[in-house]
């Protein structure tokens, strides 16, 4: 499905989005269906999480809908063919908006070494991407979440940015990397990880990924289910934790906008609190295309 939306460029980390409406990670795993989703006027797709060796996943059935509250459980667990497959996929696309790579740890590479799984998928994504996202807030993979504090996160951050310094020498390119953090953080720990960020010198942070809370999905079909609740119950929550890291961050860094849009409005509530861009996921398996162009034409 191709459809014609208007061009309005926005400048994000450095790069210039044809339009602010970007596809949240973790629809197109590997990559298979990027010329199809850029057809539908998407300014940017973000394509993973995918990770160093390909995995299964979690068992099915693993993706519940929450009908009556338009949103999502999923315990997915970054089933993915691996980050040699994706690129071999992203070397055949022709999209011509931003492509971002969404990069991640197997389930089975210990916490602690985690570090070394982010700088294989980056040294193998780095010539091929637009920007990289660093997911270290998924719910799905155990022990992922830790990464986001203290000493674990500014670990991380000081091996990625070393390994961006060296790969950006090799390729004579430089590619933004922007961190995804979870809405679940409290008041203490929002401030810990924009503190981390700017120490670091991270491009951008994308808020947020999926949510543990359940409070405004109790007695709803499927709302006991173990997973990351998206979709329409996460919007004010992921809108909350965007206004404050904008507070903290004071314009310094860029902050791409998700979770719980599925119109207009919930696209300009999330740029008014401080988003640069916008991405979607749930809003769009609900609503389809037409959502695109509505965004994109009125935001």
């Amino acid at each position: 499905m191709r459809q014609k939306v208007p061009t309005k460029p926005v400048t994000c980390m450095g790069l210039t989005f044809k339009n602010p409406l970007g596809l949240a990670a973790g629809l197109d795993k590997d990559g298979e269906c990027i010329d199809a989703l850029g057809a539908m006027g998407f300014g940017s797709l973000e394509i993973g999480t995918v990770t160093p060796r390909p995995q299964p996943g979690n068992d099915k059935p693993r993706l519940f809908r929450l009908v009556d509250a338009e949103g999502l459980i999923n315990r997915m667990g970054f089933n993915n063919l691996g980050v040699d497959n994706l690129v071999e996929n992203v070397k055949k696309a022709h999209f011509d908006g931003i492509l971002g790579i969404n990069i991640g740890k197997n389930k089975d590479t210990p916490v602690e070494n985690g570090k070394d799984d982010y700088l294989i998928c980056m040294e193998k994504v780095y010539a091929y991407a637009g920007y990289i996202a660093i997911n270290i807030s998924s719910p799905n993979t155990p022990g992922l979440r830790t990464l986001q504090y203290g000493d674990a996160l500014d670990d991380l951050l000081t091996a990625i940015k070393n390994k961006q310094n060296d790969l950006q020498a090799i390729h004579h390119k430089y590619v933004p990397v922007a961190v995804k953090i979870a809405p679940d953080l409290c008041e203490e720990e929002l401030i810990q990880v924009a503190d981390s960020l700017l120490r670091h010198n991270i491009d951008g942070v994308i808020a947020t990924n999926t949510t543990l809370d359940r409070s405004l999905v109790q007695g709803m079909k499927n709302c006991q289910q173990t997973g990351g609740l998206s979709g329409r119950p996460l919007q004010l929550k992921s809108t909350e934790i965007i206004r404050r890291l904008s507070q903290e961050l004071k314009g310094q860094l860029p902050i791409i906008g998700v979770g719980g849009i599925d119109s207009v409005i919930a696209a300009r509530e999330k740029i008014a609190a401080g988003a640069t861009l916008v991405q979607i996921y749930s809003g769009f398996i609900f609503k389809g295309p037409p959502l695109i162009k509505e965004i994109v034409t009125h935001i």
